[in-house]
């Protein structure tokens, strides 16, 4: 027989905390490398920190742990961990009272949970039993009782049969939190879609484009965890207990930017308050450390919350990386550092197009023989980028015009002075073109409408 346990959602918001958690097995996270004892289980089988054998229900996590209850071990057979070294002291609070627990069985039988003092005191296991088999079910644990009292270990009994059990069970559990947590805001739609011309891109990870051969989009060396996830149809990374995380293209896949002259990046994020993209050439010796690697790091304060974001970056902004023939890592870093979480999707480079129309159909007005930047030098944003209506304009420089046409060069929309937002309303759905001129040139995006 065998019973599939995860322990889910009991994060402890406890006041007086040095408190690890939650335990999710993850080699980011906790649970791991701990000091897991079993006991009362016969010969007590060391708890195994497995694969995840069952991703396609309510737990997808990569990794989990193993407890194989023994037929000839004790009812109350379990596994717990090191005093105070493991999941640290905390004290249990109305916050942190309540245990959700989700659990998947092939038999009936109680779930035991204790949590024990430091002097080894406790008031004993909680245990509910489940009811159902073979399907995930969320039980709940009330320590509200509890209240008041500082623990330092988390015993878990996972197959707690006082009716004895007729063979070795193996049982499986995961993602121990304490008290009610609100699961992180998530994207409910994908990023929008580049609209280069694939002839000027090479790209990372973009649903639009054929991406570049690289060698991974998460290094052994990254501290973060990656899931590849669909929004609406559009594969997204979502990289989760963020510190900093490492793209890589080494060897025969090293990336050569010549040609190109902007980064291009959406990035979502529930929670973060900093973001730093670093790129990293290895130098003409096409070799890490070898003398001749350049690179350069930029950041970025206080960005938005809880919405696409659309990064234009040209590649001279990284000062310090003086070489982009052999580019090998692109690098991202987080605040709060470990714990932020950031959705990735549309990342390339791309060749700016210096006319996007063609030069017969353009009338002469005030943006004729002025320089054409790059966004990312003026720091211009325009969102949302496909959109049904209104577009709003952001740019880093005072606006002196902006121009809209369409694809056949026509003029739709021309207004002077500061101008923040656009109203597409009334166009048809299409490909339109956006100019937007300062006093230090002129800015030419594309933005798509679409109902």
């Amino acid at each position: 027989m065998k019973c599939f346990l995860s322990l889910i959602a009991l994060v402890l918001f406890s006041q007086v905390q040095s408190q690890n958690s939650p335990v999710d097995f993850e080699s980011t996270g906790f649970g791991a490398g701990w000091t897991w004892t079993v006991f009362e289980n016969d010969n007590n089988p060391a708890l195994e920190i497995i694969t995840n054998p069952d991703q396609n229900g309510a737990n997808t996590s990569a990794t989990v742990a193993k407890f194989t209850a023994r037929v000839t071990g004790q009812p109350w057979a379990g596994c717990e961990t090191e005093h105070g070294n493991d999941i640290g002291s905390f004290t249990m609070d109305s916050a942190s009272s309540t245990i959700k627990i989700m659990v998947w069985k092939s038999v009936i039988s109680d779930v035991g949970i204790k949590l024990v003092e430091s002097n080894s005191a406790s008031l004993g296991e909680i245990k509910v039993a489940n009811t159902l088999t073979n399907q995930w079910e969320e039980l709940e644990f009330d320590f509200s009782a509890m209240e008041g009292i500082e623990y330092d270990q988390l015993v878990i009994f996972p197959d707690f049969d006082l009716g004895s059990r007729t063979t070795d069970n193996i049982c499986y559990f995961d993602n121990v939190v304490f008290g009610n947590i609100t699961p992180p805001a998530a994207p409910m739609t994908p990023a929008p879609d580049p609209v280069f011309d694939a002839s000027n891109v090479t790209s990372i990870y973009s649903d639009v484009y054929v991406n570049f051969e690289i060698d991974t989009l998460i290094t052994s060396w990254s501290s973060a965890s990656l899931e590849e996830i669909d929004l609406s149809g559009n594969s997204t990374l979502r990289y989760s207990s963020l510190s900093f995380v490492g793209i890589e293209a080494t060897g025969a896949n090293l990336i050569d930017l010549d040609s190109m002259d902007s980064l291009h990046l959406n990035v979502w994020s529930p929670d973060f308050t900093e973001f730093k993209i670093k790129l990293v050439d290895f130098g003409a010796d096409q070799a890490y450390a070898g003398g001749d690697d350049t690179e350069d790091e930029l950041t970025f304060s206080a960005p938005e919350q809880e919405e696409w974001l659309t990064y234009d970056i040209a590649l001279s902004d990284f000062v310090a990386m003086t070489s982009r023939n052999n580019v090998a890592q692109i690098i991202f870093s987080a605040a709060p550092s470990g714990s932020a979480s950031v959705y990735v999707d549309n990342l390339l480079f791309y060749k700016e197009a210096q006319d996007t129309m063609p030069v017969d159909t353009m009338p002469e007005d005030s943006t004729v023989g002025l320089a054409f930047l790059p966004a990312a030098v003026l720091d211009l944003q325009l969102f949302p980028n496909p959109t049904t209506n209104q577009v709003y304009l952001q740019s880093s420089q005072d606006v002196v015009s902006v121009e809209m046409r369409n694809a056949m060069g026509q003029l739709l929309i021309s207004k002077q002075g500061s101008v923040s937002e656009l109203n597409l309303e009334s166009f048809e759905n299409g490909v339109y073109f956006i100019s937007v001129e300062t006093t230090e040139g002129v800015v030419r995006r594309s933005i798509v409408k679409r109902e």
